[in-house]
């Protein structure tokens, strides 16, 4: 396994080699000056091979039109995790490496990537996020109207956080007063050593197999009563995920624990933060809080809470008047196309009211669109009309500490204040 964790960040965007440039050191996204590359890969060498990283030899796509070819032809890029899977890394996911083996729906091809899918899709159909709508509205404000005003406190724990991991409690029916273990087993399943969050492959291994215990119980439970519509009910009694292998039931779970976390909570931070850097933006939200509907997914392309995905292509393609290889790993940088001004007007800004505002790739797309975008969506809206109605402003006070990954792009912490 390699050290990237611990490489020093690169020379210049503008001074470096184009044949050195690597994007996939975490330490970039850790300083956010991974943008200055993306936009020098864009400009100059869209479809860029990269042949020496601690991941090994990869392409970077980075243009939105050319990721769109690579989600849309899933035949050809494949996410099956028995080629690589889904992520840069992967150690993360390879028994054997430090990492351990857990196949999911997202790092399957058709036909069982669709069959496993449909099985978890319910939770999110329009009827049951009608359904939720008011526990999220009440919960949402149980949490803002504990919050300190006029002190100082760390966002990110105190309401991103506590936000989500009550949402993923609900959606899997867990256990109410346990479910700090679900922030906390979201963190490892994307976690390296060296991060700050696990010191040793050992170490996320054993967590994981914690998580998987817990789950297992739940599952016994839960497979031989009448169905319910919790995410591990639907699993027991669905045809296609019933007779999972454990490692591939944990696998879901990692799915969907960090699809149901991670991304959300990111969001959540970013929006503070975007307002606060914006305050033109801010402003236009206060005078007419109909904008939250074209905010939220402008928060969400902004901020691109999931910095890539990855696919392993079957055949000798080419894609950007590049040849890729069978067996080459391809690497879709959403964070890059979600920045690219060929596509999107003006896309370094941050514009709460603009004409297309769901023009973007953060969800990806295609097959592997994420099932949970609605409800990561019903989270942030619930969440914004409920500040307005509290507070005048959310101050940042302090730079925000970012999450050494180039995979999730988060927040570790984010100082503020809030004025009623």
């Amino acid at each position: 396994m390699s050290m990237a964790a611990e490489q020093p960040a690169m020379a210049g965007a503008s001074s470096i080699p184009l044949s050195e440039i690597d994007v996939s050191n975490p330490v970039l996204f850790e300083t956010d000056t991974v943008g200055d590359y993306f936009a020098r890969l864009r400009a100059e060498d869209p479809v860029h091979y990269c042949a020496d990283s601690a991941y090994g030899p990869y392409w970077s796509v980075t243009k939105f039109n050319d990721i769109m070819h690579v989600e849309t032809h899933h035949q050809i890029f494949s996410s099956e995790a028995k080629f690589g899977g889904i992520v840069i890394d992967d150690s993360i996911q390879k028994a054997g490496e430090g990492g351990i083996d857990l196949p999911n729906f997202i790092a399957m091809d058709p036909p069982r990537h669709d069959e496993q899918r449909k099985a978890v899709s319910p939770i999110v159909a329009p009827d049951n996020l009608a359904k939720m709508t008011g526990l999220i509205r009440e919960r949402t404000a149980g949490v803002l109207d504990s919050l300190p005003v006029g002190e100082e406190f760390d966002w990110v724990p105190t309401v991103s956080i506590e936000l989500t991991t009550r949402m993923l409690a609900t959606l899997f029916d867990f256990p109410y007063e346990e479910r700090a273990k679900l922030t906390r087993w979201s963190d490892v399943i994307t976690a390296q050593p060296g991060t700050g969050i696990i010191d040793s492959w050992d170490q996320r291994t054993n967590e994981l197999m914690e998580c998987a215990g817990a789950f297992q119980t739940l599952w016994n439970e839960r497979v031989n009563a009448d169905p319910k519509p919790d995410l591990i009910s639907m699993m027991a009694h669905s045809e296609a995920t019933r007779n999972m292998p454990p490692e591939e039931f944990l696998g879901n779970l990692a799915l969907l624990i960090v699809g149901g976390n991670d991304t959300t909570r990111n969001s959540m931070s970013g929006s503070v933060l975007a307002l606060h850097q914006n305050p033109k933006e801010y402003e236009k939200l206060l005078a007419d809080h109909k904008l939250i509907d074209s905010m939220i997914p402008e928060v969400i392309r902004w901020q691109t809470p999931l910095a890539h995905m990855r696919r392993t292509a079957l055949e000798d393609t080419e894609l950007g008047g590049k040849t890729i290889r069978k067996g080459d790993k391809v690497v879709m940088w959403y964070l890059s196309g979600n920045r690219d001004d060929e596509v999107i007007d003006n896309p370094e800004s941050f514009i709460i009211d603009r004409a297309r505002p769901r023009q973007h790739l953060s969800f990806g797309f295609g097959i592997h669109r994420c099932v949970g975008n609605r409800l990561g969506e019903l989270q942030l809206r619930i969440l914004w009309e409920e500040i307005l109605k509290r507070f005048s402003r959310i101050e940042v006070v302090g730079e925000p500490e970012r999450v050494r990954s180039n995979f999730v792009r988060g927040y570790a912490t984010l100082p503020v204040k809030i004025h009623a």
